[in-house]
């Protein structure tokens, strides 16, 4: 008690957060979480911390329901798909304002689906907005986007982040500074001051009312002010939640989800209908990870099991596999040919391909030493995951070093050749929606930061992409996962549930789990007392 006490004062006054009776007189909700993004540009940021804020800011043509399945509408009231798959119209409200006061119609939404794909953009994700063959404003309410084959994960696509519509005008008067130093959206809150590493402050759009069908309450937000808080140390979070310095947060330290089921005054909402999976991928092309055989002594050398009981305290799944066996096109054929824990196998495996350990006890083979570079974040989580592989790959003489970066520096950093592994973590719904993110040729040197680039893969992944019925799709995306699974090209680490630690002073609310962001709009977020 006496160490929560001395955190609760350290958050009190190194972080400034707001009292229990401040925040609930100011209508303040303040959630903490372990990191920040790079940047809050929805088509030049890959990271959950973005989308946390884009979710709140911006709105998509289509939502995705609770469910994790069932598509709803958002900025569109309707739409229909042409009988051969390839044409989708959209059919925009009438009522939407941007932060600003002015209108938006067909004309923002076509500039900002056109942003995402225009090579221009980079955006290291176009790939989810299918084979587009254009995009266009049929008048001030219609949209139609037409593609050149069927891509069956489009609506799916649409409800993400990525999709998000913004203001064209905002964008070049900020320049490289756009979702930096300011974003004007139409969501049902609006950009108020970044802080980086520090927080991220909204407050409520007024004019709001055309939130998703998903919400009881469709707008305006009952909240007035969001503060979104970065707290690296997790004893620190915890205290944060226990204290009530925070109302709400996703980013619970397993250690602690006892003492809050334990506590009458909070409460766990969770959501197991979607999957999120943590994993240490290898660069492919780099000298010592290259060879097949020493990638697959690695994934056997660490014990996922232990990670999972020991350091997250029995919360998570141990994963051998990338993706959660129980998504959509999950290959079934290859659950015998995961690779497990054995310590004994991963040592002859090495023995054989000539990695001879020193004196020291790590190996070398033709005077070099096998000593992989990991690039990861700074915070609570990956230290310990990366330190507790660390000290599993010494038992084989692999001598792991680490290099941690915090997040606002650290996706530049991933998207470089300098290392060998890296510490990553991703949302998904399906094996497509996974594989086609990491696995396809073009998507190298980020999201495909392993610079796997296979023919084989690249063709069932554009088949599986626009097959036009299951069997055929669930046939292509089976390959990839059989081929990239028997290279063992990562090292699978745990599933995560999502699951929400939040004041009994909010209402019941539905955590969400679209891209791992629970509170997606949070529209029926609010006090009762």
């Amino acid at each position: 008690m006496k160490r929560l006490a001395l955190l609760a004062g350290a958050i009190a006054g190194g972080l400034a957060l707001a009292s229990p009776a401040m925040a609930q007189a100011q209508n303040t909700l303040t959630i903490v979480r372990e990191v920040d993004s790079d940047r809050y540009d929805p088509h030049r940021s890959t990271a959950r911390a973005a989308s946390e804020v884009l979710f709140m800011l911006a709105d998509t043509l289509v939502s995705l329901d609770h469910d994790m399945t069932s598509i709803k509408p958002g900025l569109a009231e309707s739409w229909t798909v042409s009988p051969d798959g390839k044409v989708y119209t959209f059919k925009l409200r009438s009522d939407v304002k941007f932060c600003d006061g002015k209108a938006m119609t067909a004309d923002d939404v076509v500039y900002s689906l056109k942003r995402w794909i225009d090579p221009a953009t980079r955006s290291p994700v176009r790939w989810r907005a299918g084979p587009v063959e254009d995009i266009v404003a049929k008048d001030a309410t219609t949209v139609e986007y037409r593609l050149t084959a069927p891509f069956s994960e489009l609506l799916y696509q649409l409800t993400q982040s990525f999709a998000v519509v913004i203001d064209k005008a905002n964008v070049d008067a900020l320049g490289a500074d756009f979702g930096v130093r300011g974003f004007n959206g139409t969501g049902p809150y609006c950009w108020v001051d970044w802080r980086p590493r520090n927080d991220m402050r909204l407050k409520r759009h007024d004019a709001y009312r055309w939130g998703p069908p998903i919400y009881e309450n469709r707008g305006p937000a009952h909240i007035q002010e969001i503060v979104w808080r970065i707290v690296p140390e997790e004893n620190t979070r915890l205290a944060a939640v226990l204290t009530g310095q925070s109302q709400a947060t996703q980013y619970v330290p397993y250690s602690g989800m006892a003492q809050i089921r334990a506590n009458r005054n909070l409460r766990i909402v969770d959501n197991p209908a979607a999957f999120w999976t943590y994993f240490i991928g290898f660069k492919v092309d780099k000298a010592g990870v290259d060879d097949a055989a020493v990638r697959r002594a690695i994934v056997m050398a660490v014990d996922q099991e232990a990670i999972s009981r020991d350091i997250n305290f029995g919360e998570t799944e141990p994963a051998y596999s990338y993706i959660h066996q129980s998504a959509t096109d999950w290959n079934k054929a290859i659950d015998s040919r995961l690779i497990r824990t054995n310590v004994a196998e991963a040592n002859r495996i090495l023995d054989e391909a000539g990695w001879v350990r020193g004196a020291d006890g790590f190996r070398s083979k033709n005077g070099v030493r096998l000593s992989p570079l990991a690039y990861g974040f700074t915070g609570s989580t990956w230290q310990k995951l990366m330190e507790t592989v660390q000290g599993d790959l010494r038992k084989i003489g692999v001598d792991l070093r680490i290099q941690l970066f915090d997040a606002t520096v650290a996706w530049g950093k991933l998207a470089t050749q300098e290392f060998d592994l890296f510490g990553m973590s991703f949302p998904y719904i399906t094996a497509g929606d996974a594989l086609n993110l990491y696995f396809r040729s073009t998507n190298a040197p980020t999201p495909n930061r392993m610079n796997w680039k296979n023919a084989d893969t690249d063709r069932w992944l554009q088949t599986g992409m626009t097959a036009v019925s299951d069997a055929e799709r669930a046939q292509n995306y089976g390959e990839v996962l059989a081929q990239v699974h028997d290279a063992a090209v990562w090292i699978p680490l745990y599933h995560e549930p999502m699951k929400v630690a939040a004041t009994s002073r909010l209402a019941p609310f539905k955590a969400h789990n679209i891209y791992g962001c629970g509170f997606y709009k949070g529209l029926d977020l609010r006090f009762t007392r």
